[in-house]
């Protein structure tokens, strides 16, 4: 799925911790599909959430 990568991508690239309305703001990309997408890479274990409602890559 493209959008998955172009998430992954925004948060590789921000370096810091980001909210899913910001990767939304970044990518182009729905707020709700950034949020399910981040469900689901987080599901997969490629995404962690070092702080309540902010995500970044997982190491």
């Amino acid at each position: 799925m493209e959008n998955e990568d172009k998430v992954l991508e925004a948060l590789k690239s921000a370096g810091k911790p980001l909210r899913p309305g910001d990767i939304a703001k970044m990518t182009g990309v729905e707020s709700k599909e950034v949020s399910k997408i981040i469900k689901y890479l987080k599901d997969a274990g490629t995404v962690c959430s070092p702080k309540r409602c902010y995500y970044a890559p997982a190491d």
